[in-house]
């Protein structure tokens, strides 16, 4: 797999997780005053790591055996 593939991923998947952790602990963020809601967060978790998804297995795909 190219380096940059890996560390594309793998900054996608961190995303991801931590949007996780934000759910699971209930974290709450303030933006100038204004509260990102959490559903926000579960559309940070299904985005990134559908595409981390998609990348790993595209790239997978490509391999010569």
């Amino acid at each position: 797999m190219k380096p940059a593939v890996t560390v594309a991923v793998v900054f996608l998947v961190l995303v991801a997780l931590l949007h996780l952790l934000r759910l699971v602990l209930g974290v709450a963020i303030t933006v100038n005053d204004t509260t990102i809601p959490m559903w926000a967060s579960v559309l940070a978790v299904i985005g990134p790591g559908a595409l981390a998804g998609w990348v790993w297995r595209e790239q997978l795909a490509q391999r010569p055996l």
